[in-house]
């Protein structure tokens, strides 16, 4: 089941792939000390990106992340998206997502529910059914192949900071994964 701390990682890594803010920094640390005990390989891609976010200013974190997501739409941030394209099966996947969110009282907000950090929000917020099915599904049927596809648009070895965090996050979805099916 959830620890704690994985559910807090879901919510560092959905902070660390959202518009950066003045917080930024402190994310980027918490998500890098929380998986330092959890994910020894993860953390190392983690440390890669909270060492970029101190050398750089937040303006041009701001300016990697705009370029990153909203300029390639190849690495847009939109799980439906990369399962379905710009198609109508996009907006049934959304409102399936929707349904699911309503469902345990979470909302997308502002933001579309197939957003990558809205979804991870969602499986950190999700703590209270441990790991349901619905998030279950999520990670392993939209997360992890939305995360292919965006990892596929950097150079093996790419020095974009985010392509360390998509790394990292890909690890410890496919660990999280993994303990969860051997403890069913």
């Amino acid at each position: 089941m959830f620890k704690d701390s994985t559910a807090s990682l879901f919510d560092s890594f959905a902070a660390l792939l959202e518009y950066p803010s003045s917080d930024f920094s402190e994310h980027a640390q918490e998500c890098l000390e929380l998986m330092r005990s959890l994910h020894p390989e993860a953390a190392d891609m983690v440390e890669k990106f909270a060492n970029a976010v101190e050398k750089n200013s937040l303006q041009r974190m701001q300016e990697l992340f705009t370029t990153t997501f909203d300029m390639q739409p190849v690495c847009y941030p939109y799980v439906g998206f990369h399962l379905y394209g710009e198609s109508y099966k996009r907006g049934a996947f959304m409102a399936q997502l929707n349904e699911g969110y309503h469902g345990i009282g979470y909302s997308a907000g502002q933001e579309l529910p197939d957003n990558l950090s809205v979804i991870l929000r969602f499986i950190g917020f999700d703590s209270e059914n441990r790991y349901s099915e619905f998030s279950q599904a999520l990670l392993s049927d939209g997360v992890l192949p939305s995360l292919e596809k965006m990892l596929k648009v950097f150079s093996e070895g790419s020095e974009n900071p985010y392509f360390a965090i998509l790394s990292a996050l890909q690890l410890f979805v496919l660990t999280t994964l993994e303990k969860e099916l051997t403890h069913d």
